[in-house]
């Protein structure tokens, strides 16, 4: 029975390959209809290639002489082959045409680009053709005459600690207090003012000193020179800020004591005045008119143990690196001079290095506080550069024109910026950043020339002596609320720990 409903199965599949009964022609057989008379479509099976005639061929005959051969084209009906687009209704030579146009020039006459171009200024304002923002020829259009793109900073300048940062601290361009300072001496070579490290600023007027306690605002005269016709000509703090040092016109270097308001000892080596002072520790260096640098134990009765001569006409500035290993000086004969320390002896001593591309008296002078062997120096009228200095190495890092007279310069304690005091025409302060050497902020007020620079003990503010009588405050340098607590904090954690190691 089981043999049976096999031969049955496998007859049923046999008859898959007969035609189907009334089923819709194939789409071979339909386009076999198409193509015209030949065989019958029934006779034709699709597994084997019909046997059709030349005529009823759809490639042309490409026979030579017969031209009479008719070249069929791809049926346009419904029932088309699907995969083969129907281009009977496209225009290819059209399209050739206006894409060849596209990239020749336009030839159009002058007379009709001219009124286009009158058309499109009169509706648009502009012509549309110099509006283009994508462009595939032609050069890029000129920026307008002292336009400046403020995006530009962000991506031209180079990083650099802190100060590269967006400036988001509030500058103020008024100063915080003006305070009068008559009969000051507008002197360009003279250093009349400087801010001791417990909050008093030493003021030089004519032939007084006087002291202004910036917490009290108490002014207090420390003294006044016996004959009227000398002068004070230079104050310089020591470091700890209870001693000051005094030179003055009549070649003096006076040591006086601040508390007891009395003079220590007169110290009397120089023939000329002494127009600047600098000390590093027990080591008070000086500088006079006859290009002499002095060096005064103040400890000892024979203070004179060292002189310098490396300058042919006055010494204006005078400053000891932080450290203590080198000090710097600037004189008339625009030399920067970059001297070792000497530990006392007699002899002839020579400068490490000596700076020439100065066109001016050098009298600004500063180092660095966060890079010790860095110098920042500063020309007069016939220079008004500043330039920054690697002692180390004699290159000159960076330079600046500053277009005017440049008296002093102050290294900040709490950014990666300097401030320079000037004279003629704008006799104002500038703020540089470092090392981009790019301008922060420009503070004018004096109307006259900036004399000297002093910075406070927390370096926040400076104060700035002018030839117009008055001494301003500016603060300038006024740290964060949150930097100056985190700075505070590790400030008492630093003490903590030396107090906990003493025992």
């Amino acid at each position: 029975m089981a043999q049976f409903l096999f031969e049955a199965d496998l007859h049923g599949l046999l008859k898959l390959d007969t035609p189907i009964p009334n089923a819709p022609p194939a789409r071979w057989q339909r386009k076999a209809k198409e193509s015209g008379p030949g065989p019958s479509p029934v006779g034709v099976s699709p597994m084997k290639p019909a046997n059709r005639s030349h005529s009823s061929s759809k490639t042309p005959s490409k026979t030579p002489g017969k031209s009479g051969s008719k070249i069929q084209s791809t049926p346009t009906k419904a029932g088309g082959d699907r995969y083969i687009p129907n281009r009977s209704t496209m225009q290819m030579d059209t399209a050739n045409f206006l894409l060849t146009k596209e990239n020749d020039p336009a030839e159009e006459s002058p007379t009709k680009k001219e009124q286009q171009k009158a058309w499109a200024v009169n509706l648009n304002g502009f012509d549309v053709e110099e509006a283009k923002i994508l462009r595939l020829s032609g050069k890029p259009q000129n920026a307008p005459e002292g336009y400046q793109n403020n995006l530009k900073v962000l991506y031209s300048q180079k990083m650099t600690p802190g100060s590269s940062r967006k400036n988001s601290r509030y500058i103020p361009s008024m100063p915080d207090r003006i305070l009068d300072a008559p009969e000051i001496r507008n002197d360009y070579y003279l250093n009349l003012i400087d801010w001791s490290s417990q909050n008093f600023l030493a003021v030089a007027l004519e032939n007084s000193v006087y002291l202004w306690n910036h917490a009290s605002g108490e002014i207090i005269q420390l003294l006044q020179m016996e004959y009227p016709d000398d002068y004070i000509s230079s104050v310089s703090w020591i470091k700890e800020g209870n001693y000051l040092a005094v030179g003055t016109s009549n070649a003096e270097v006076q040591l006086w004591d601040v508390q007891q308001q009395k003079r220590l000892r007169n110290m009397t080596s120089h023939c000329t005045r002494v127009g600047t002072l600098s000390w590093n520790s027990y080591i008070l260096s000086s500088g006079a008119r006859t290009g002499h640098i002095h060096h005064h134990d103040v400890r000892v009765a024979e203070h004179h143990v060292a002189t310098l001569a490396g300058h042919t006409q006055e010494v204006c500035g005078l400053k000891w690196s932080l450290d203590g290993r080198y000090l710097a000086s600037g004189g008339n004969d625009n030399l920067v001079n970059i001297w070792p320390c000497t530990q006392g002896g007699g002899g002839d001593f020579a400068p490490v290095q000596t700076f020439t591309q100065h066109q001016g008296a050098v009298k600004a002078v500063a180092w660095c506080p966060w890079q010790m062997n860095v110098l920042a120096t500063g020309g007069g009228t016939s220079d008004r550069h500043i330039r920054i200095w690697n002692v180390c190495s004699g290159v000159c890092l960076s330079s600046v024109d500053a277009h005017s007279q440049v008296c002093s310069i102050l290294w900040s304690t709490n950014y990666k910026e300097f401030v320079s005091g000037h004279g003629f025409a704008q006799n104002q302060l500038v703020l540089w950043k470092y090392p981009t050497m790019t301008k922060v902020a420009e503070l004018q007020g004096h109307t006259a020339r900036i004399l000297n620079l002093a910075m406070s003990p927390d370096g926040t503010t400076v104060a700035s002596a002018a030839a117009d009588e008055t001494l301003r405050l500016w603060r300038c340098f006024e740290m964060d609320p949150i930097k100056k607590k985190e700075k505070e904090k590790a400030n008492s954690a630093k003490s903590s720990i030396i107090h906990q190691s003493i025992r």
